[in-house]
Protein backbone atom coordinates (compact mmCIF):
# COMPACT_ATOMS: atom_id res chain seq x y z
CA UNK A 1 0.00 0.00 0.00
CA UNK A 2 1.78 3.13 -1.25
CA UNK A 3 1.76 6.30 0.84
CA UNK A 4 3.25 9.77 0.42
CA UNK A 5 5.66 9.00 3.26
CA UNK A 6 6.86 5.88 1.40
CA UNK A 7 7.89 8.17 -1.46
CA UNK A 8 10.16 10.15 0.84
CA UNK A 9 7.81 12.98 1.81
CA UNK A 10 7.21 13.44 5.53
CA UNK A 11 4.15 15.70 5.75
CA UNK A 12 4.37 16.16 9.53
CA UNK A 13 8.03 17.18 9.36
CA UNK A 14 7.24 19.48 6.45
CA UNK A 15 4.42 21.14 8.37
CA UNK A 16 6.71 21.63 11.37
CA UNK A 17 9.41 23.24 9.22
CA UNK A 18 6.84 25.43 7.46
CA UNK A 19 5.58 26.65 10.84
CA UNK A 20 9.14 27.44 11.94
CA UNK A 21 9.82 29.36 8.74
CA UNK A 22 6.54 31.27 8.94
CA UNK A 23 7.13 32.29 12.54
CA UNK A 24 10.61 33.52 11.68
CA UNK A 25 9.13 35.45 8.76
CA UNK A 26 6.50 37.08 10.99
CA UNK A 27 9.23 38.10 13.41
CA UNK A 28 10.66 40.29 10.65
CA UNK A 29 7.42 42.22 10.15
CA UNK A 30 8.32 44.62 12.96
CA UNK A 31 11.10 46.03 10.77
CA UNK A 32 8.57 47.74 8.51
CA UNK A 33 5.96 48.69 11.11
CA UNK A 34 4.47 52.08 10.28
CA UNK A 35 6.30 52.19 6.93
CA UNK A 36 5.23 51.68 3.33
CA UNK A 37 5.11 47.98 2.67
CA UNK A 38 4.16 47.02 6.21
CA UNK A 39 3.25 43.30 6.13
CA UNK A 40 -0.26 42.14 7.02
CA UNK A 41 -0.66 38.93 9.03
CA UNK A 42 -2.93 36.35 7.39
CA UNK A 43 -2.18 33.05 9.12
CA UNK A 44 -2.77 30.10 6.79
CA UNK A 45 -3.51 32.31 3.80
CA UNK A 46 -2.52 31.71 0.20
CA UNK A 47 -0.33 34.81 -0.16
CA UNK A 48 1.65 37.48 1.67
CA UNK A 49 0.27 41.05 1.87
CA UNK A 50 2.24 44.31 1.90
CA UNK A 51 0.33 47.50 2.76
CA UNK A 52 1.12 50.09 0.10
CA UNK A 53 -1.30 52.75 1.35
CA UNK A 54 -4.19 52.62 -1.12
CA UNK A 55 -3.63 48.99 -2.11
CA UNK A 56 -1.83 45.79 -1.24
CA UNK A 57 1.04 44.15 -3.04
CA UNK A 58 1.05 40.37 -2.66
CA UNK A 59 3.92 37.92 -3.09
CA UNK A 60 4.01 34.16 -3.61
CA UNK A 61 6.80 31.61 -3.96
CA UNK A 62 6.59 28.10 -5.35
CA UNK A 63 8.05 25.81 -7.98
CA UNK A 64 7.31 22.92 -10.29
CA UNK A 65 8.67 20.42 -7.76
CA UNK A 66 9.74 16.95 -8.81
CA UNK A 67 7.55 17.07 -11.91
CA UNK A 68 10.66 18.40 -13.61
CA UNK A 69 12.32 15.01 -13.05
CA UNK A 70 9.81 13.50 -15.47
CA UNK A 71 10.62 16.21 -18.00
CA UNK A 72 14.26 15.21 -17.68
CA UNK A 73 13.41 11.54 -18.20
CA UNK A 74 11.69 12.11 -21.54
CA UNK A 75 13.53 15.32 -22.47
CA UNK A 76 10.38 17.44 -22.72
CA UNK A 77 10.57 20.82 -21.00
CA UNK A 78 8.25 23.05 -23.04
CA UNK A 79 5.13 22.79 -20.84
CA UNK A 80 6.64 23.28 -17.39
CA UNK A 81 6.26 27.06 -17.63
CA UNK A 82 2.50 26.59 -17.29
CA UNK A 83 3.05 24.71 -14.04
CA UNK A 84 5.35 27.43 -12.75
CA UNK A 85 2.85 30.22 -13.48
CA UNK A 86 -0.08 28.24 -12.09
CA UNK A 87 1.60 27.52 -8.76
CA UNK A 88 2.17 31.18 -7.88
CA UNK A 89 -0.40 33.16 -9.87
CA UNK A 90 -3.31 30.93 -8.85
CA UNK A 91 -2.34 31.35 -5.20
CA UNK A 92 -2.45 35.12 -5.62
CA UNK A 93 -5.82 34.86 -7.36
CA UNK A 94 -7.28 33.24 -4.24
CA UNK A 95 -7.40 36.65 -2.55
CA UNK A 96 -8.50 38.40 -5.76
CA UNK A 97 -5.05 39.76 -6.57
CA UNK A 98 -3.90 40.31 -10.13
CA UNK A 99 -0.40 38.92 -10.72
CA UNK A 100 1.57 41.54 -12.61
CA UNK A 101 5.09 40.11 -12.59
CA UNK A 102 7.22 37.08 -11.86
CA UNK A 103 10.87 36.23 -11.41
CA UNK A 104 12.31 32.72 -11.58
CA UNK A 105 15.39 30.79 -10.56
CA UNK A 106 16.88 27.65 -12.06
CA UNK A 107 19.38 25.63 -10.02
CA UNK A 108 21.13 23.05 -12.14
CA UNK A 109 24.06 20.68 -12.06
CA UNK A 110 25.04 21.51 -15.64
CA UNK A 111 23.42 24.08 -17.92
CA UNK A 112 21.95 22.93 -21.21
CA UNK A 113 20.86 25.65 -23.63
CA UNK A 114 18.29 23.41 -25.34
CA UNK A 115 16.54 22.58 -22.08
CA UNK A 116 16.57 26.17 -20.87
CA UNK A 117 15.28 27.38 -24.24
CA UNK A 118 12.30 25.04 -24.02
CA UNK A 119 11.61 25.97 -20.39
CA UNK A 120 11.66 29.66 -21.21
CA UNK A 121 9.45 29.17 -24.27
CA UNK A 122 6.76 27.58 -22.11
CA UNK A 123 7.09 30.25 -19.45
CA UNK A 124 6.89 32.99 -22.09
CA UNK A 125 3.68 31.55 -23.55
CA UNK A 126 2.03 31.05 -20.16
CA UNK A 127 3.00 34.53 -18.99
CA UNK A 128 1.77 36.27 -22.15
CA UNK A 129 -1.54 34.39 -22.05
CA UNK A 130 -2.09 35.63 -18.49
CA UNK A 131 -0.74 39.18 -18.91
CA UNK A 132 2.21 38.62 -16.59
CA UNK A 133 5.64 40.18 -17.09
CA UNK A 134 8.76 38.11 -16.36
CA UNK A 135 11.00 40.83 -14.96
CA UNK A 136 13.98 38.89 -13.71
CA UNK A 137 15.60 35.55 -13.11
CA UNK A 138 18.74 33.64 -12.25
CA UNK A 139 20.39 30.47 -13.49
CA UNK A 140 22.83 28.94 -11.03
CA UNK A 141 25.14 26.11 -12.09
CA UNK A 142 25.74 24.25 -8.83
CA UNK A 143 27.65 21.19 -10.00
CA UNK A 144 27.46 18.45 -7.35
CA UNK A 145 25.03 20.32 -5.07
CA UNK A 146 22.03 19.36 -7.20
CA UNK A 147 21.26 16.48 -9.53
CA UNK A 148 19.32 17.81 -12.50
CA UNK A 149 17.10 20.90 -12.58
CA UNK A 150 15.18 22.76 -9.85
CA UNK A 151 12.81 25.54 -11.02
CA UNK A 152 11.16 28.01 -8.64
CA UNK A 153 9.53 31.41 -8.94
CA UNK A 154 8.21 34.45 -7.10
CA UNK A 155 5.20 36.44 -8.22
CA UNK A 156 4.03 39.95 -7.36
CA UNK A 157 0.37 40.93 -7.50
CA UNK A 158 -1.84 43.88 -6.70
CA UNK A 159 -5.29 44.24 -5.11
CA UNK A 160 -7.37 47.15 -3.80
CA UNK A 161 -7.84 46.97 -0.04
CA UNK A 162 -11.62 46.85 -0.23
CA UNK A 163 -11.69 44.04 -2.81
CA UNK A 164 -9.70 41.34 -1.03
CA UNK A 165 -11.46 37.96 -1.11
CA UNK A 166 -11.14 37.13 2.58
CA UNK A 167 -13.92 34.64 3.27
CA UNK A 168 -15.58 37.01 5.78
CA UNK A 169 -18.93 36.94 3.94
CA UNK A 170 -19.18 33.15 3.56
CA UNK A 171 -22.36 31.70 5.07
CA UNK A 172 -23.90 28.25 5.49
CA UNK A 173 -25.76 27.27 2.32
CA UNK A 174 -23.35 29.02 -0.06
CA UNK A 175 -22.53 27.00 -3.16
CA UNK A 176 -19.10 25.45 -3.56
CA UNK A 177 -17.98 25.32 -7.19
CA UNK A 178 -15.19 23.05 -8.43
CA UNK A 179 -13.03 24.03 -11.41
CA UNK A 180 -11.86 20.96 -13.33
CA UNK A 181 -8.11 20.43 -13.48
CA UNK A 182 -6.31 19.18 -16.58
CA UNK A 183 -4.38 16.51 -14.72
CA UNK A 184 -2.01 16.15 -11.77
CA UNK A 185 -0.93 19.83 -11.84
CA UNK A 186 2.38 20.13 -9.96
CA UNK A 187 1.83 18.41 -6.63
CA UNK A 188 2.25 14.90 -5.29
CA UNK A 189 4.75 13.77 -7.91
CA UNK A 190 6.99 12.04 -5.40
CA UNK A 191 4.16 9.57 -4.84
CA UNK A 192 3.48 9.33 -8.58
CA UNK A 193 7.10 8.45 -9.30
CA UNK A 194 7.29 6.04 -6.37
CA UNK A 195 4.26 4.06 -7.58
CA UNK A 196 5.45 3.92 -11.17
CA UNK A 197 9.03 3.03 -10.21
CA UNK A 198 7.75 0.17 -8.05
CA UNK A 199 5.32 -1.19 -10.64
CA UNK A 200 6.81 -0.42 -14.06
CA UNK A 201 10.50 -0.02 -13.30
CA UNK A 202 12.91 2.85 -13.88
CA UNK A 203 11.89 3.18 -17.52
CA UNK A 204 8.22 3.79 -16.67
CA UNK A 205 8.15 7.19 -18.37
CA UNK A 206 8.52 5.47 -21.75
CA UNK A 207 5.94 2.76 -21.10
CA UNK A 208 2.70 3.04 -23.07
CA UNK A 209 -0.14 4.65 -21.13
CA UNK A 210 -2.54 4.13 -24.03
CA UNK A 211 -2.32 3.83 -27.81
CA UNK A 212 -1.23 7.46 -28.18
CA UNK A 213 0.81 8.52 -25.14
CA UNK A 214 3.42 7.26 -22.71
CA UNK A 215 3.14 7.47 -18.94
CA UNK A 216 5.71 10.25 -18.96
CA UNK A 217 3.73 12.34 -21.44
CA UNK A 218 0.48 11.96 -19.50
CA UNK A 219 2.15 12.76 -16.19
CA UNK A 220 3.57 15.94 -17.74
CA UNK A 221 0.13 17.29 -18.69
CA UNK A 222 0.58 21.01 -17.93
CA UNK A 223 -1.36 22.70 -15.16
CA UNK A 224 -4.47 24.59 -16.16
CA UNK A 225 -3.99 28.22 -15.10
CA UNK A 226 -7.03 29.80 -13.44
CA UNK A 227 -5.83 33.31 -12.55
CA UNK A 228 -7.11 35.03 -15.70
CA UNK A 229 -10.50 33.37 -15.29
CA UNK A 230 -10.65 34.61 -11.72
CA UNK A 231 -9.68 38.07 -12.92
CA UNK A 232 -12.55 38.08 -15.40
CA UNK A 233 -14.98 37.06 -12.67
CA UNK A 234 -13.62 39.27 -9.89
CA UNK A 235 -12.22 42.05 -12.05
CA UNK A 236 -8.60 43.05 -12.54
CA UNK A 237 -7.18 46.05 -10.69
CA UNK A 238 -9.76 48.89 -10.78
CA UNK A 239 -12.25 46.74 -12.73
CA UNK A 240 -15.76 45.93 -11.49
CA UNK A 241 -16.63 42.31 -10.61
CA UNK A 242 -19.02 40.15 -12.60
CA UNK A 243 -19.90 38.00 -9.58
CA UNK A 244 -19.33 37.96 -5.86
CA UNK A 245 -16.59 35.46 -5.10
CA UNK A 246 -16.79 34.89 -1.36
CA UNK A 247 -13.84 32.51 -1.16
CA UNK A 248 -11.29 30.76 -3.37
CA UNK A 249 -9.05 27.78 -2.68
CA UNK A 250 -6.18 26.67 -4.93
CA UNK A 251 -5.97 22.87 -4.65
CA UNK A 252 -2.28 22.12 -4.27
CA UNK A 253 -0.43 20.20 -1.55
CA UNK A 254 -2.91 19.04 1.08
CA UNK A 255 -5.62 18.31 -1.46
CA UNK A 256 -9.23 19.50 -1.45
CA UNK A 257 -9.88 19.31 2.29
CA UNK A 258 -6.59 20.86 3.37
CA UNK A 259 -6.93 23.87 1.12
CA UNK A 260 -10.66 24.46 1.54
CA UNK A 261 -10.10 24.62 5.31
CA UNK A 262 -7.88 27.65 4.74
CA UNK A 263 -10.82 29.54 3.25
CA UNK A 264 -13.36 28.56 5.91
CA UNK A 265 -11.04 29.02 8.89
CA UNK A 266 -12.00 32.57 9.84
CA UNK A 267 -15.62 31.72 10.64
CA UNK A 268 -15.27 28.13 11.80
CA UNK A 269 -17.46 26.86 8.99
CA UNK A 270 -17.51 23.46 7.31
CA UNK A 271 -18.60 21.96 4.02
CA UNK A 272 -20.54 19.07 2.61
CA UNK A 273 -18.88 17.98 -0.63
CA UNK A 274 -21.37 15.45 -1.94
CA UNK A 275 -20.94 15.94 -5.68
CA UNK A 276 -17.21 15.69 -6.35
CA UNK A 277 -16.27 14.90 -9.96
CA UNK A 278 -14.63 11.69 -11.03
CA UNK A 279 -10.84 11.88 -10.63
CA UNK A 280 -8.76 11.83 -13.79
CA UNK A 281 -8.02 8.40 -15.19
CA UNK A 282 -4.31 8.69 -14.42
CA UNK A 283 -5.20 9.14 -10.75
CA UNK A 284 -7.53 6.15 -10.60
CA UNK A 285 -4.93 4.00 -12.35
CA UNK A 286 -2.23 5.13 -9.91
CA UNK A 287 -4.54 4.41 -6.95
CA UNK A 288 -5.16 0.89 -8.23
CA UNK A 289 -1.55 0.26 -9.19
CA UNK A 290 -0.17 1.50 -5.87
CA UNK A 291 -3.04 0.24 -3.71
CA UNK A 292 -3.39 3.81 -2.41
CA UNK A 293 -6.11 4.55 0.11
CA UNK A 294 -8.66 7.04 -1.23
CA UNK A 295 -8.07 9.32 1.76
CA UNK A 296 -4.34 9.35 0.98
CA UNK A 297 -5.01 10.16 -2.68
CA UNK A 298 -7.36 13.02 -1.80
CA UNK A 299 -4.78 14.44 0.61
CA UNK A 300 -2.02 14.26 -2.00
CA UNK A 301 -3.48 15.03 -5.44
CA UNK A 302 -6.14 17.44 -6.67
CA UNK A 303 -8.35 14.50 -7.76
CA UNK A 304 -9.81 16.47 -10.65
CA UNK A 305 -10.49 19.78 -8.87
CA UNK A 306 -7.80 22.42 -9.37
CA UNK A 307 -9.62 25.41 -7.89
CA UNK A 308 -12.66 25.88 -5.64
CA UNK A 309 -14.86 28.97 -5.56
CA UNK A 310 -17.54 29.80 -3.02
CA UNK A 311 -20.09 31.71 -5.06
CA UNK A 312 -23.86 31.65 -5.47
CA UNK A 313 -23.94 32.75 -9.11
CA UNK A 314 -23.06 29.43 -10.71
CA UNK A 315 -24.61 30.34 -14.07
CA UNK A 316 -22.32 33.35 -14.58
CA UNK A 317 -19.27 31.40 -13.41
CA UNK A 318 -20.13 28.59 -15.81
CA UNK A 319 -20.63 31.04 -18.68
CA UNK A 320 -17.21 32.62 -18.19
CA UNK A 321 -15.45 29.29 -17.66
CA UNK A 322 -17.10 27.63 -20.65
CA UNK A 323 -15.66 30.15 -23.09
CA UNK A 324 -12.24 29.54 -21.53
CA UNK A 325 -12.55 25.77 -21.89
CA UNK A 326 -12.87 25.12 -18.16
CA UNK A 327 -15.47 22.68 -16.86
CA UNK A 328 -17.14 23.67 -13.59
CA UNK A 329 -19.75 22.07 -11.36
CA UNK A 330 -21.38 22.63 -7.99
CA UNK A 331 -19.59 20.13 -5.77
CA UNK A 332 -21.27 20.93 -2.45
CA UNK A 333 -22.23 23.67 -0.06
CA UNK A 334 -20.97 25.44 3.03
CA UNK A 335 -22.24 24.17 6.40
CA UNK A 336 -22.03 25.33 10.00
CA UNK A 337 -20.55 21.99 11.12
CA UNK A 338 -16.96 23.17 11.38
CA UNK A 339 -15.91 20.01 9.49
CA UNK A 340 -15.45 19.10 5.84
CA UNK A 341 -17.41 16.01 4.82
CA UNK A 342 -16.44 14.47 1.50
CA UNK A 343 -18.35 11.81 -0.41
CA UNK A 344 -15.56 9.95 -2.22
Amino acid sequence: MATYKDSGVDIEAGDECSALAYQAAKNTFVGRKGMIGEPVIDDGGFTGFLDMGDFYLVQNDDGVGTKIMIAEKINKFDTLGYDLVAMVADDAACVGAETISMTNTIDVDKVDANKVRDMMAGLESAAIENKIAIVGGEIAELSKMVNGYVWNSTSVGIIEKDRVISGKDIEPGDKIIGFRSAGLRSNGFSLVRHILDENLGEGWAFEKYDMEMTWGEVALTPSRIYCSTVMELHGRYKEKPLVELKGLAHITGGGIEGNLKRVLKSKGLGANLDNLPEPHEIMTRLIEMGNVKLEEAYNTWNMGVGLIAICNDFEKVEEVCKKRGIEVSVIGEVTDSGKIAMKI
